[in-house]
């Protein structure tokens, strides 16, 4: 993509201003450092190992390599969906900015009330599973080399300094965050190809698997009908491609946003969809026959029990580094991200003590106190994995279903709401209709799917051991949320209008004449 001169910036400043919002950030992701910001957050390798002990259990091989298979063919359609209204409206506010441009007028303060809350949540508990993910895997590097076992205490405590290094890191300036981007990808895309080609070329033979096993073999390990296990192992590429406004929320920083916005969130999603899949293939063969005996290990994670039994204790500990590399980007990504979704909506009044939130470091020009709110929520929701495995396995549900119910409410209220739409220059045309309602019957169907418990009850009563703590975070935040809307005197409902203006009158008139000396270029170009 082509670098944007000073009058690609000033007519990203002149889009922004026509949203309400006079230019904060300094402009300085190019595109295709805005798509590897959103591969960085897909992350293939770490990603697939942090959530492969989902898929092996609810279906095996068959669940690793044709689950991930159809669940690609619907996150692209989320994908298109997404991109086309980050075209149109590339705001850091993405969703609720959306909700409330569309939505009806009656509902469109408490709609974007709501999405903005519950995509905040999503970000936050993105950020937990990510660098829970990454210090359970330095803990598993840790096992690899010695007999040493982890406690929950000890991952806790490299969790927090894995959060303190990313808080750090995300608290400095946009043009270092930018060039950070390119080497992110190179690592993510080498490490793919290193143990696509690696894994099968160091697989001992006994431990082979046929193609029947890789394309055929069904291993159901808790209890679910076949068929359902199978829709609860979608919960690996969910996890693994998701994040699908990432872009969005950093489209302040980012040149010729209207473009590059799309563009990173469809590319994005299909190469990671595809090197997911051929990821996993490759797993499938080079396994071993016996579920079980990998989920069971004494290493404690199926990835790098793979790995181990193809690499041996050297070779899997140099490349397990390799993995833990792009994880620990990942979460400085995520975190980015997660923090210019809270300053937007601070920026609009919706949190509690939001003129702190909305604060810009006067050094940086980043919104450094949103960084480390975002780091501490999630140090919060860490606290999870002292109530069991089950509760810290909720995070990465949570994740995903917040999100999703996110991301439903815009595309819905798109074509619900009434209000007109002006798209950007991603369109999908005629397209756009159908690919909104399959993208939001999936994302409305896997939300329900990945709210059931692990396995399913054989008692009357939900234990603390199998109950999905998805459902007591997300709906806990929402009930706060609403109670906090409707809180007499001083809730949202008496003060809450959605987006708020930061364009004063002078700034107004500056791009205006700015879109005006924009548009006569253009016409003489013509």
């Amino acid at each position: 993509m082509a670098l944007q001169g000073e009058s690609g910036l000033a007519s990203d400043q002149v889009a922004l201003a026509s949203l309400g919002y006079k230019q904060e950030f300094r402009r300085d992701f190019r595109g295709y450092e805005l798509f590897a910001l959103a591969f960085s957050l897909i992350s293939v390798v770490p990603s697939v190992a942090s959530v492969l002990v989902y898929a092996l259990p609810n279906g095996g091989p068959v669940a690793m390599v044709w689950g991930w298979a159809a669940s690609s063919f619907f996150l692209i359609f989320v994908a298109m969906a997404m991109a086309e209204l980050g075209s149109a409206m590339p705001t850091s506010g993405g969703l609720y900015y959306w909700t409330h441009r569309f939505s009806s007028k009656r509902y469109n303060n408490l709609l974007s009330w709501l999405v903005g809350y519950t995509n905040s949540v999503a970000y936050i508990s993105g950020i937990a599973g990510l660098d829970w993910g990454c210090a359970v895997q330095i803990m598993a590097a840790v096992s690899i080399g010695t007999d040493f076992v982890p406690t929950v205490h000890q991952i806790f405590g490299v969790f927090c300094a894995i959060l303190l290094c990313h808080g750090l890191i995300a608290s400095l300036p946009t043009s270092v965050l930018a060039r950070m981007q390119t080497p992110y990808f190179v690592v993510n895309l080498l490490l793919c190809f290193a143990l696509i080609i690696g894994i099968p070329a160091a697989t001992p033979s006994e431990l082979k698997n046929k193609a029947s096993f890789a394309f055929g073999d069904f291993t159901n390990l808790y209890g679910w009908p076949n068929g359902f296990a199978f829709i609860l192992s979608f919960l690996a590429p969910l996890w693994t491609v998701g994040g699908f406004d990432a872009s969005v929320h950093i489209s302040e920083e980012a040149r010729n946003a209207k473009v590059a916005v799309p563009w990173a969130v469809v590319s994005a999603t299909v190469v990671g969809c595809l090197l997911g899949w051929v990821l996993n293939v490759v797993l499938a063969f080079n396994m071993g026959p016996d579920v079980v005996a990998v989920l069971e290990n004494p290493i404690g994670q199926p990835m790098a029990t793979i790995l181990f039994n193809s690499f041996g204790k050297n070779g899997t500990l140099a490349i397990w580094c390799f993995i833990i590399l792009p994880q620990f980007m990942a979460g400085i990504s995520i975190l980015t991200v997660a923090s210019r979704q809270n300053f937007a909506f601070a920026r609009d009044g919706a949190f509690p003590f939001s003129r702190y939130l909305y604060r810009m470091n006067r050094h940086t020009r980043t919104p450094v106190n949103s960084v480390w709110a975002s780091a501490f929520s999630a140090s919060l929701l860490g606290l999870l994995s002292f109530a069991g495995p089950a509760a810290i396995g909720a995070v990465f549900t949570l994740s995903v279903v917040a999100q999703y119910v996110a991301y439903s409410i815009p595309i819905a209220a798109r074509f619900l709401g009434g209000r007109e739409f002006t798209p950007g220059p991603f369109n999908l045309g005629v397209f756009s209709l159908p690919v909104a309602v399959v993208a939001v019957s999936w994302m409305s169907f896997m939300a329900v799917v990945l709210l059931f418990p692990t396995t399913p009850e054989t008692t009357p009563e939900t234990t603390p051991e199998t109950m999905n703590y998805s459902v007591v975070v997300l709906g806990g935040v929402q009930f706060l949320a609403l109670v906090y809307y409707f809180f007499p005197k001083y809730g949202g409902v008496h003060w809450f209008e959605g987006p708020v203006t930061t364009v004063d009158k002078d700034d107004a008139d500056k791009y205006g004449a700015e879109r005006d000396r924009i548009s006569e270029s253009d016409e003489k170009h013509l």
